[in-house]
C-alpha cells in the first residue's frame, strides 16, 4: 500500500513563504500526476496545483497563480509546493494526492499539513 506524507506546514505572517513537501512510501508508486489541494474551515476541499510527470506541465488555481510553484521528482515520488506572498485566505489544511492515470480519480491522499497565515 502506498502512503503519502506531507510536511512543511506551520504558522507564518502574511507576505511570508513556506515550502511544503510530499513523499510517497510503501510499495513502488508510479503516478501520472501529483497535486496539492487545500481545505479551509467550513469550506470544501479545493484544487491548488498539479504537475504531470510526462512533460512536466503544471496547472494552478487562479487564486494562487503567480505566488505558488509546484515541482517534484517523479523518480522519488516526491512533490513540493513553494508558497510565496502568503495571504490569510491561504490558511487551510493542505493535502497532496496522486493520480495514477489520466481520467482516473485522485488517490492516494496524504493526511494533510496545516498552514496558518496571520495578518
Amino acid at each position: 500500500q502506498v502512503q503519502l506524507e506531507e510536511s512543511g506546514g506551520g504558522l507564518v505572517q502574511a507576505g511570508g513563504s513556506l515550502r511544503l513537501s510530499c513523499a510517497a512510501s510503501g510499495r513502488t508508486f508510479s503516478s501520472y500526476r501529483m497535486g496539492w489541494f487545500r481545505q479551509a474551515p467550513g469550506k470544501e476541499r479545493e484544487f491548488v496545483a498539479h504537475i504531470t510527470w510526462s512533460g512536466g506541465s503544471t496547472s494552478y488555481a487562479d487564486s494562487v497563480k503567480g505566488r505558488f510553484t509546484i515541482s517534484g521528482d517523479n523518480a522519488k515520488s516526491t512533490v513540493y509546493l513553494q508558497m510565496d506572498s502568503l495571504k490569510p485566505e491561504d490558511t487551510a489544511v493542505y493535502y497532496c494526492a496522486g493520480l495514477l492515470r489520466r481520467g482516473g480519480v485522485w488517490s492516494p491522499w496524504g493526511q494533510g499539513t496545516q498552514v496558518t497565515v496571520s495578518s
